[in-house]
This record gives C-alpha cells, structure tokens and sequence, in this order.
C-alpha cells in the first residue's frame, strides 16, 4: 500500500472550463477546499443555517506524484478514496475513469503501474449531482463540501486475492458464512482465524484456524467460532478480528484481509426488536452529520467514538442518519460502543413509476445503486443492523416495495423500512418491510407528543394539562370506523403537506384506511423542542463554519433592546425544553406497543432556519440544561415511571401514583427493591419501601400503587417524589406542587378592571391602586399563551403554515420570570416556566411591549423567538401620575378554577395590598394605550 496524504496541487474550477495548468495552489489531503480556505472568501451571510465561509462549487483538480517502487512495478492495484464527491481520475494526463457514489469509497482499478514516477490528477465535482443528496450535499449540515475527506491510497493485490468479502454471522451455528470473489487463475488456499479483543472483563477467545481449499471464482465457507464465541450486543460488544490469509503455494505473495466481525443476530420479534434474542427497546437519535469545526464528517474511529460515546452517556443504543451515510469509522465506532446503526438512502422526496408525471429513471437508478454500495461496503459491521430508503417519501408504493424486496434478497443481514415518515398523513405497512418509522397511523392517530401547527393537531406535550398519564397503546388500535374527515380513511384526492423545509400537493388516492400495525414501530424525530440561542457559542465557531446566523440574532434582539436578558432567555428556554423532553421521552416508554424512538435531536440542528432543538449543542457539547445523569432516569435500558393525574394539588389531598418498570436489560432479576420519598425544604415528609416481582420474560412491570396523604400547607409548597431501585443505577424524581385550600383568589379586595376607561383612569389620577386583567380573547397586540416552547424553529414553520393557508405556530419559549420580585412572594417560582404555571399561561396572553421604555422590564416575561424577538410582557406593573397599576392579560375565572390559579391572583392582590407595591417606572396614558389594544 502507499499512503497518498499530504500536499497535492490544486486549481480550483468554479465554471468547469477545465484544467487550466500551471496549478496555482496546493492543499493538504485528506480535506477540503472549505476547511483550507482556498478561494474567495464568501461574503454572504446565511440565516437559516451556517455560513460556509469559503463555499467554493464546481470543479477541483487536485494533483501530485507518486512513485512506484520496482518490487511493485506490473502488481495489480487500486486507487481508493474514502469519502468524495464526484470523481474524474486521470493517470499520467489519460483519463482513467469516473465515480460518483456520495456514500461509499471511488475505487479505480489501474491494472498494474510501471515502476517509476507518476501523475495521478483527479478532478472532484460538487455540482450536478445525480441526486439531490439529502444531508449527503445539503448545506444544512455538513455543506456542500469540495474535496476528498478519508483515506487516499494504492492498495496492491497478490495473484490471487479476496474481493466482496461478506460475513453473515450464525448466532445459534456459532459461525460466521464467508462469502467472496477468488480473483486469479489458481487455486489457493484460505486460512481463517479469529480473536476476540475488546473485553476486558471475560477472558479473551480465540477460535480454532480453519483452512479451505478454494477454486478461483465465488467462495463460500463456513468458519466455526466454537461453543464459547462471544456474542456482540448493545451490553457487550465483544468484537473478533477476522483474519483471512489467502495463498497460492507458488511463492508468490499471500493476500491477507484482517477484518472486524461481530457475532450477533437482530431481529425484529413481534411489535419488538430483539438482540441475540433479548428484546430491546431503541432510544435513537437523528443525525445529519453536523460538524460545524470543518463542515464535513470525520473519516478517524477515535473521533467517532468520542462522539458515539456522548451519546450513550445519555442513553442512546441507536443512531438514525437521516438522507445519509456515515463513513466507516462510524461504523466502526458504534462496532466498539454496541450502538445500533440506520443508514438511510440521500432521498427526500417522491419515488415515481415510469408512467408518472416528472419520472427521473436515471436519479431513481442512481439511488438504488447507492443502497447496493452501501450493503457492500458497511454490511459486515455488526453495528449496521438497519436501513431505510428515505425521509418522508411520497409517490408509488408498489415501486418502493418492490426496491426492499430486491435489497432483502441481495442482502437480509440488516432489517428494511421502506423510510421514514413515509406518506406522513396516509401511512401504510408495506409487505417486506420490517419496521415501521412514522409519527401518526392516521390523521388522529398520532404516537409522539409534538407536531407542527401545519401538521395538526398537536401532540399531548403541547397542548394537555400536564400529567403522568399519557402513552400512545390505545392509538395502535383503530377507533371504531372512522368518517372521511379523519387522516387516511377516504380521504382521496389532492392533499397538502409539509414537504421538508415548503409545502407541496401530493396524490393521496391509494391510502390504505386504519390499520393495525403487526412489525416494531418506532417513533420518527420526536421532541424538536426549541431553545433561545446561546451567543456566547459565536466564539466555538473557528472552522470554515460561521455562525454568522447567530450574529444576526442577536443584532435582532440588540435592535429590541434586549441583549442583557440572551443568558437568561437561553437558560430559561432550556430547562423549559428538558421539561418537555422528560414527557416525551417518558410517554414512548410508557407505551408497551413502541420498538423505540428516534429523537429530533440531542444536538442541535444548525440549518432549516436555525433549530437549536439539543440538549446539547452542535459540537455535541452540553447547554447546560440538564445532566447526562438526569437525563439518563428518563432514557435508559432501564426507566422507572410514576402514572399520577396531576402536578398541582390541594392541601391535604390524597396522591396516588402507579410505579411502573420499563425494563430492557440483558439481565433481570426476579424482583427488585423499590424506595420512595417524598420531600421538601424542611426535610423527608413519606417515605417507604416495597419488593416487587419481576415476572420472567416482559419488559413492562407495575411495581407499586403507592397512596398516600399530602402534607397540609399554609403557603404553596413544592416538594420532590424520588424513587429508586435498590443496588442498581435506577431512579427518577417528579417535583409537585401544593396549595392552601383558598376559598377565593381575593379579587374582591382590590379594584380590577378588564379596560382602562374612565373609571380606571379617574382611580389612578386619585392615587389609587389598579389592577388591569384586559380579556385576552379582545387583544390584538399580544401573543397567545403557550406553554411549550416552540416546535423546532418559528421561521422555518411560518414560512410553511402561511404557504399552506394554516394558522402559524405561537412561537413562544417559555416564560422568564423574577421570582424575587415581591408579588410572586406567594407564588414561589423558578426563573423559568415549571407546571403551575400551565393553567395561568395558556389562559393568557402577553402583550407585545416593542418600542417601550427599555427600564420599563415586566415582573414575568415571554420569551419571544429569534426572529421576532418581541419584547412580551405577561405581568408587568408601572406608575401612572400619582397612580399604581399592575396589569395581567389573563382569564382571571379560568385560572381561579384550579389551585395554583387562585394562589397566584392571591398572590398579586396581597402585593397590591402592601406598601411593597412601588412600581419605579412611570408610563403615560397614551403608551398604555398604545400597547394594551
């Protein structure tokens, strides 16, 4: 083999005019043209994703010399490049060929070289694609980078060699099947061996060598691991190299391929998927390949396993790419670690039939082919245990069956959805299939907690009164015949949806009615729960990638005034954001009928408009909001849940929670040991413990119904319910809420009015104390109350919802609140949103306060999004003339029905009763006008 890194020539060819010689610049390889800066600097400035400070598109000619020494002079060899775009190759000026895989290594087979020096010359294409490219090309994630990123090599073959290799693990034989092409004309002999490697805590195995008498041609054997061979999982990962050593006796040079196997079968088992006969339950992530340090996915195992390995110090066992390969060292990677890997064809969009309008044989040709390339390519690796065709697929769904039909008989080691998300509103499980990835099995039917406002209705996280209760079992079953109105059945015709980042007209003529589904489901990109951007991030920024986008925010959010409140808009949004993720990861385990889930995201997503949706940020860094740790109690192979109404409650009045046991371990005992306490400031109030059995063979348990009385309180309280399994990592925590039992909110006492007309204004210019709760239903220059924070990114969903004449999303972030401020003294509260404040908020709204005094600061604020970045008041107070007025959009009746309603307007009429309310800043009568309208 030689190495071909390190400094070759370049000429870039923007226009495509060709090569121009002399060449005018070098460049280090592996890389890209964007990574070494080369070209015009990019002067643009993108909003809705990243800036690719030096984006060059066209043609580049990269060129150096080799030599080839005489001892391989005539020896058959191979040009390999790892991960490119498309290729021409020319050795020594003659074009030799070209490629154009996005997913899989360009490998030229040059016959054999004569001995000296040499020109290879390649001219790399980002423009043209066969394909859109999906994340493979898009400059949402990893760019449209121009280069050649992985190993760039000769590799030299002996007279008779090994190509094709396949392995296809054996679990219950203990053997591997080794399928390959013997190239040469004689016959030769292989020799097997294997070693497993990366167990420290069993002993080594090692497999008896095996040797075979091979004809030149197809091979297929079958080597014997033994009764003893280590078997690959999530929970262990053993790995064996593999060697296979190749010769001919004729004392030429043995060929020798050394590759990494893993002894594993999955499966899918019912409405489960199941590992070496262990069901499992998939905590996935999405992935496009975001990588904002050189805009391109690394091509090295260690970084891979760094990045892999945040993950599953969070709880993922899965990774779903979505419209994208990972190079091998991801594979590789998640081969070490035990996580589950879904490539997915670079397809977004509608699969045709020759027949139909728009038909493109050639891109259809061009993406089967890629789905063969990657099987061949990655298909050993234990990790690649599935595959989809595509995001969000429309079209024919005979054709796309009968692409998983060919691809399972070319290769049934992986499992096959036809994509995901496919025919979104209209689903239907196609014949061979495996799994199914959606998000809804008709228009009501819906399986995860948060959809976009074109895309309603919207899930329970939502737009439900916060409890432990939800899980999506009953949706798995068909209500009673359902009308034409509702999502798949009947509804025929022309349809509009969501159609990645626009909206588009589809035929949904062939949908299939209500269904049962009969094969794992797993729930496709569910969260997306938006936060406030981080600006100090700007600084992280020191690759090619600019987060130019972030500059224009905050300049947004400066032009309004409110750049000291980023830090906390950011924090506050964020751990409003964890919230949400909590119950929507929690509701998945819930459900007893789910395979599992693939988040949407654990990072953040750079481009679509921005959607900063992680809990960690696009360096895979955290933001802070929640620790690996915590987040861990609620995604793991093992989650303890309580089922209870509500989160705000009485004093005095009965709890009652049912523990459950979500439980997917290799290993489960035959009971456990459950500890619960419940406790606030002054220390533990309850507490106890109780054994449960764990029934053999499920992976559900209700361990416990635990009852028991509330502390009785004179002022609201919180206090934490903490369980815990005995001996293991295994705990969770609910915080709840508790209320003196008032017989009224205290309204009375004060002087409330819904407008400021005269009688409002004759009490301020008297000296007098006003509260000011306009009726929310008559503003206009306000925004709706919402508890949730927004569902991916505002200006992306506008966008969409306004071209498809659908209401546009609320947009909001949560609350920002002071809760130092004397007239929340009986309403303690957090500085951002937490669930007494759910009835009050989505009974309100916040008044939009934009060109306002900027010392003028509301006791409780909104947090608008990035892109309006309105300054919203939800409680604010200020003096007029001689005059104090606090002012409160909300439905005051509404709130006062519910416990923490009442505890908060008690609390406002107290403040307004002490000499504490002071407000400092004066605004006049024609302002308030302006503004409460």
């Amino acid at each position: 083999m030689i190495k071909l890194e390190g400094e070759w020539k370049l000429q870039l060819d923007g226009d495509k005019q060709g090569l121009v010689l002399p060449f005018t610049d070098t460049i280090d390889l592996p890389g890209t043209t964007s990574y070494a800066r080369k070209g015009p600097k990019n002067e643009e400035a993108l909003i809705s994703a990243l800036t690719d400070e030096y984006l060059f598109e066209g043609q580049a000619w990269f060129s150096r010399e080799i030599e080839i020494p005489v001892e391989l002079a005539g020896v058959s060899c191979r040009l390999y490049l790892e991960r490119t775009r498309m290729t021409t190759l020319y050795i020594d000026g003659k074009e030799i060929g070209s490629r154009d895989s996005l997913n899989t290594a360009h490998v030229y087979d040059l016959g054999g070289l004569a001995a000296g020096s040499h020109t290879v010359t390649i001219c790399v294409s980002n423009t043209g694609y066969p394909t859109k490219g999906g994340h493979m090309t898009s400059p949402d994630t990893q760019t449209n980078w121009n280069g050649i990123t992985g190993r760039l090599e000769l590799q030299f073959f002996a007279e008779s060699y090994l190509c094709g290799i396949r392995l296809t693990p054996d679990v219950a034989a203990r053997s591997v099947r080794i399928t390959a092409k013997l190239e040469g004309e004689a016959e030769a002999v292989l020799t097997v061996s294997a070693g497993s490697f990366n167990n420290a805590e069993v002993a080594g195995h090692v497999a008896e060598a095996q040797t075979y008498v091979l004809k030149p041609g197809n091979v297929d054997v079958e080597y014997i691991l033994g009764p003893d061979a280590l078997l690959w999982s999530e929970f262990a990962p053993n790995l064996y190299n593999l060697a296979l050593a190749v010769s001919t006796g004729e004392g030429g040079p043995a060929d020798l391929n050394e590759l990494v196997f893993g002894l594993r079968e999955f499966k899918a088992d019912g409405d489960k998927f199941a590992i070496n006969g262990h069901k499992t339950f998939l905590r996935g992530k999405h992935d496009g390949l975001i990588f904002p340090l050189t805009g391109y996915a690394p091509t090295d195992v260690e970084e891979w396993v760094r990045i892999l390995g945040i993950s599953k110090s969070y709880g993922i066992n899965h990774y779903r790419f979505h419209t994208c390969c990972p190079p091998e060292a991801a594979f590789a990677a998640a081969d070490l670690l035990g996580i589950y890997m879904e490539p997915e064809l670079p397809f977004w969009g509608t699969v045709t039939e020759p027949s139909d309008d728009n038909h493109n044989q050639a891109e259809q040709d061009y993406l089967v082919s890629e789905g063969y390339a990657i099987l061949q390519a990655f298909g050993n690796h234990p990790s690649f245990v599935m595959m989809s065709l595509g995001n969000e697929l429309w079209g024919s769904r005979a054709k796309i069956d009968s692409i998983l039909k060919e691809y399972k008989e070319f290769d049934s080691r992986p499992l096959y959805t036809q994509g995901s998300n496919n025919h979104q509103w209209v689903p239907e499980i196609l014949e061979h299939e495996d799994f199914f990835c959606g998000v809804r099995f008709s228009r009501s039917r819906l399986f995860r907690g948060s959809y976009a406002m074109c895309d309603a209705p919207l899930g329970h996280v939502q737009t439900a009164e916060p409890c432990t209760l939800k899980d999506y079992d009953d949706q798995f079953v068909p209500p009673e015949r359902v009308n034409s109105t509702d999502g798949a059945a009947g509804i025929g015709g022309e349809i509009q949806i969501q159609y990645g980042t626009e909206a588009k007209t589809v035929q949904a003529d062939d949908a299939s009615g209500e269904w049962i589904p009969h094969i794992p489901v797993i729930s496709h990109e569910i969260g997306q729960y938006a936060t406030y951007p981080n600006f100090e991030e700007i600084a992280k920024y020191s690759g090619p990638l600019k987060a130019k986008n972030f500059e224009i925010f905050r300049e947004r959010l400066e032009q309004n005034g409110l750049t000291h409140l980023a830090a906390k808009y950011f924090a506050a949004s964020g751990k409003l954001a964890a919230a949400c993720y909590k119950e929507e990861l929690e509701a998945a385990f819930r459900t007893k009928r789910l395979a599992g889930f693939q988040l949407l995201d654990l990072q953040d997503f750079s481009g679509q408009g921005t959607a900063l949706v992680g809990i960690l940020d696009a360096f895979m860094d955290s933001k802070g909001m929640i620790t690996a740790e915590e987040w861990r109690t609620f995604c793991s192979d093992a989650v303890l849940l309580a089922r209870f109404p509500k989160f705000n409650y009485i004093s005095g009045e009965p709890f009652q929670a049912d523990i459950e046991l979500s439980w997917y371990r290799n290993i489960s005992p035959d009971s456990v040991e459950l500890s619960w306490s419940l406790a606030g400031e002054s220390g533990t109030l309850s507490e106890g413990t109780a054994v449960a059995e764990l029934p053999a063979g499920a992976n559900y348990f209700e361990l416990y119904q635990l009852k028991l009385e509330l502390p009785v309180v004179k002022a609201m309280t919180s206090v934490k319910l903490s369980l815990g399994i005995a001996g293991t990592d295994i705990s969770k925590s609910y915080d709840l809420w508790i209320y003196p039992d008032l017989s009224s909110a205290g309204l009375e006492e004060v002087h409330v009015f819904k407008e400021l007309g005269e009688e409002a204004q004759a009490r301020l210019d008297q000296g007098g104390n006003v509260l000011l709760m306009p009726d929310p239903d008559s503003l206009t220059n306000a925004v709706q109350g919402f508890y949730s924070t927004d569902f991916w990114c505002y200006p992306m969903f506008r966008s969409i919802s306004e071209s498809m004449n659908r209401p546009v999303p609320v947009g909001t972030m949560g609350l920002l609140i002071e809760n130092t401020h004397p007239a929340l003294r009986n309403f303690p509260s957090e500085e951002h949103s937490t669930y007494p404040w759910w009835n009050i908020v989505e009974n309100s709204k916040s008044l939009i306060m934009d060109g306002t005094d900027h010392n003028w600061s509301p006791i409780v604020r909104t947090i608008d999004n990035f892109e309006r970045n309105h300054k919203l008041g939800f409680l604010l107070e200020c003096r007029v003339g001689e005059g104090k007025l606090l002012i409160c959009p909300l439905h005051a009746d509404k709130a006062a029905a519910t416990p923490e309603g009442r505890q908060f307007l008690s609390s406002l009429t107290s403040y307004m009763g002490s000499e504490e309310f002071n407000p400092q800043t004066e605004v006049a009568i024609e302002e308030l006008a302006r503004i409460i309208r």
